[in-house]
């Protein structure tokens, strides 16, 4: 008989928890040698976006293991708003212990509660096992009916 997985809480981040958020995603952008600007930056950031209502953060683990960001707009297509997984991200040392799919299940929720008909997340092309990962979870890459995968476009502007 297999042992269940240890059921992993997540909870909603506050402006207390900023530097928290801050660290993780940090050290997400680090792991992949993505540009990040510094927990600093990102700490006073997160401090006025969760304070708001079009940002949200879910934390699981104590001390934090695993971050979500779902960000929320006005959606022209559907009722309610347009929710996007903007991160989600594990510590290399506690993944495969399910903690990326408590934050993923109860971002689903979230977005439902809010009123959002679907949830969009962007994958590297390259990064097999994210894209694994969402594919396991119900995530699709290309329309009902399509033989072709779906494409993120985007322009630095900066």
């Amino acid at each position: 008989m297999a042992i269940p997985q240890q059921e992993h809480l997540v909870r909603q981040a506050t402006t207390s928890d900023a530097a928290v958020v801050a660290e993780l995603l940090d050290a997400f952008n680090r792991e992949f040698d993505a540009p990040s600007p510094g927990t600093d930056v990102l700490t006073a950031r997160l401090r006025r976006l969760i304070a708001g209502d079009q940002l949200v953060a879910l934390l699981t683990g104590e001390p934090a293991a695993g971050v979500a960001v779902l960000s929320f707009r006005p959606n022209v297509w559907q009722e309610g708003p347009a929710a996007i997984l903007d991160e989600l991200y594990v510590r290399p040392d506690l993944r495969g212990q399910q903690f990326g799919h408590a934050l993923l299940e109860e971002a689903c929720r979230l977005v439902r509660e809010r009123g959002a008909e679907t949830l969009e997340t962007n994958v590297d092309g390259e990064d097999t096992d994210t894209r694994r990962f969402y594919e396991a979870h119900g995530f699709a890459n290309s329309e009902p009916g399509a033989t072709e995968p779906m494409y993120y476009y985007y322009r630095d502007l900066a």
